[in-house]
């Protein structure tokens, strides 16, 4: 892939902050088993693109699920790092989604709150009820709203006023409502699709160092049903 071919999948670049459309089935940061990731990929861009013959500085700001695609930060600077690291702490951040789910909606939107276990041997979380034989239950907040039907699908706009480990995906499954394609969390759903059918689609933040507003949204990806909704994605 040459250079212009990847300057098509970064959404903001300037001296402090890069953000990039992750692909679904891309690490955005390595594991057990030595794959490349987004984290490499967006390293050999800015080497690439700037000729830096020598390490490359990019810091994570956050992180999206392996199967999930759309909108992941990286810093350029530790100051932006740790700047954009305490505009996460404080909510700073806001993050939207969309999703296609299975099932039927009772509400066509709503806000769920729900209190979230993760299981570090198996990754997987759950919706617990919050006590003493749960102290360590996060809560964990999203709304949604319908914003389309495609086949027996519904089309989900979802902001998270929370960051907890498979948020959207355990929430969702909780109200009979899976992501399809994710078996993980009671999706029946299964085709040729590379991840799983939700897609970090917008992020707004005051940038840490320019002060700047910043409003940002990622494409859909190039799947037969995700273009189906791009004509749903204008709000």
């Amino acid at each position: 892939m040459n250079l212009k071919d990847k300057e098509k999948r970064i959404i903001f670049e300037d001296n402090h902050l890069i953000i990039v459309n992750k692909l679904p089935g891309e690490l955005v940061q390595g594991d057990h088993t030595g794959r490349s990731t987004l984290s490499d990929w967006t390293k050999d861009y800015l080497k690439e693109k700037y000729a830096k013959p020598g390490n490359v500085f990019l810091g994570t700001i956050h992180r999206i699920d392996q199967p999930v695609s759309g909108l992941v930060m990286f810093a350029r600077t530790s100051k932006a790092l740790s700047r954009m690291n305490e505009l996460l702490r404080t909510s700073k951040v806001q993050k939207s989604y969309i999703a296609v789910c299975s099932g039927k909606l009772v509400n066509d939107q709503a806000r769920l709150s729900d209190y979230l276990i993760k299981d570090s041997n198996t990754n997987v979380s759950r919706v617990v009820s919050r006590g003493k034989n749960n102290a360590d239950a996060k809560l964990a907040v999203l709304d949604y709203k319908l914003i389309a039907q495609i086949d027996s699908y519904n089309v989900l706009f979802i902001s998270i006023l929370t960051g907890r480990p498979h948020q959207i995906r355990v929430q969702l499954s909780n109200i009979k409502s899976p992501i399809l394609n994710d078996i993980k969390y009671g999706s029946t759903v299964r085709n040729s699709y590379d991840g799983i059918f939700l897609h970090s689609f917008r992020t707004a933040f005051i940038h840490p160092v320019t002060k700047e507003e910043i409003s940002l949204t990622a494409p859909l990806p190039d799947y037969p049903l995700w273009r189906r909704i791009n004509d749903f994605t204008s709000y």
